[in-house]
C-alpha cells in the first residue's frame, strides 16, 4: 500500500536506534524524509549513512532534548535546511528506574524531563509547521502507564503523561486538522531490551518467561511492527484517525494472561 508519505519531511526523536531507527527506516521506504534528532552526533550519522546506503533519504541534528533550548534550536535547523515539516514522532526516552523507594526528588524530576517534558517541547516548536501543511504527531508509549512495573516512577509517570497529552492535544489541534495519536509499546526487542535481558543471571529463561506470556505467537513485537503502525498513523490513510491509544503488543496488555 503506497501511504502518500512521498518527500514528508518527518521529525524522529532518538531515531538512531531501536524503534526510533525501526521508523526512520519505514518513512524512508515509503519515499519520506525522516530526520533524526538525538544527542549521539556518532550513532545519527551511521542511522542517516544506513538510510542512504539503501536508496532513502535522511538527515540528523544533534540535540539534547531535555535543554528546550536545542529542542527549539533543531526544529529551526529542520525548517531551515529542509523548508518544512510534516510529521513529528515522539520517540526519545530511556526506562530509568528511578523508584518511590530509592527515588529523590532530583531523581523523579530528571526522569520526567527525559521523558516526558520533550515530547512537549518538540510538538510546541514544530507546531506552525504541522498547522501548516496539516501534519500528524505520534507519540510513542509504554504499557507502564497502564499495567505498572514496579521500580521506574518516573518512567511511568511520564508515560502516563504521553497519553494524556495525546488526548490533550488531539483536542486542541481539531481546529487545524493536526491529528494525534500514540502507539504504545509492551515487550519491543531492542538493544536496549537485550541489555535489560542480560543483567538477569539467566537471560534465556528470562526472556523465555516473558515470550511465554505475549498472548500472540508468543514471541516478542519487533521494531518494525510499531514502524508499520508509525508510518500509517503519519499516513493520509489515517485521515480520521485522532486521538488515539494504539497498543501494538501481541495482546500482552488488554488479553486475559489465563489464555496463555
Amino acid at each position: 500500500m503506497d501511504l502518500g508519505l512521498k518527500d514528508k519531511v518527518i521529525v524522529v526523536t532518538g531515531g538512531a536506534r531501536g524503534i526510533g531507527f525501526g521508523i526512520c527506516e519505514a518513512l524512508a521506504g515509503e519515499g519520506a524524509v525522516p530526520v533524526i534528532v538525538g544527542r549521539k552526533e556518532e550513532d545519527n550519522g551511521k542511522a542517516v549513512n544506513a538510510i542512504r546506503e539503501r536508496g532513502g533519504k535522511a538527515y540528523s541534528f544533534v540535540a539534547e532534548l531535555t535543554d528546550p533550548e536545542m529542542c527549539k534550536e533543531s526544529i529551526g535547523n529542520v525548517v531551515k535546511t529542509l523548508g518544512r515539516i510534516d510529521g513529528l514522532v515522539n520517540n526519545a526516552g530511556v526506562n530509568d528506574g528511578v523508584s518511590l523507594e530509592n527515588g529523590t526528588y532530583e531523581s523523579f524530576m530528571a526522569s520526567i524531563s527525559k521523558n516526558l517534558t520533550h515530547y512537549f517541547m518538540m510538538a510546541h516548536y514544530a507546531l506552525p509547521e504541522l498547522r501548516k501543511n496539516k501534519g500528524s504527531i505520534v507519540n510513542i508509549g509504554s504499557k507502564t502507564s497502564l499495567t505498572g512495573q514496579g521500580g521506574t516512577s518516573g518512567y511511568a509517570a511520564a508515560n502516563g503523561g504521553r497519553n494524556a497529552l495525546t488526548r490533550e492535544w488531539a483536542v486542541e489541534l481539531l481546529p487545524y486538522g493536526v491529528r494525534v495519536n500514540a502507539v504504545i509499546v509492551s515487550e519491543c526487542y531492542t538493544p536496549a531490551y537485550q541489555k535489560w535481558v542480560g543483567s538477569f543471571p539467566d537471560p534465556e529463561e528470562k526472556l523465555r518467561d516473558i515470550t511465554s506470556r505475549i498472548p500472540l505467537d508468543k514471541r516478542m513485537t519487533l521494531p518494525e511492527e510499531i514502524a508499520s503502525t508509525v508510518a500509517f498513523l503519519l499516513s493520509g490513510k489515517s485521515s480520521h484517525t485522532t486521538g488515539q491509544l494504539l497498543f501494538v503488543d501481541g495482546g500482552y496488555v488488554h488479553l486475559d494472561r489465563a489464555l496463555t
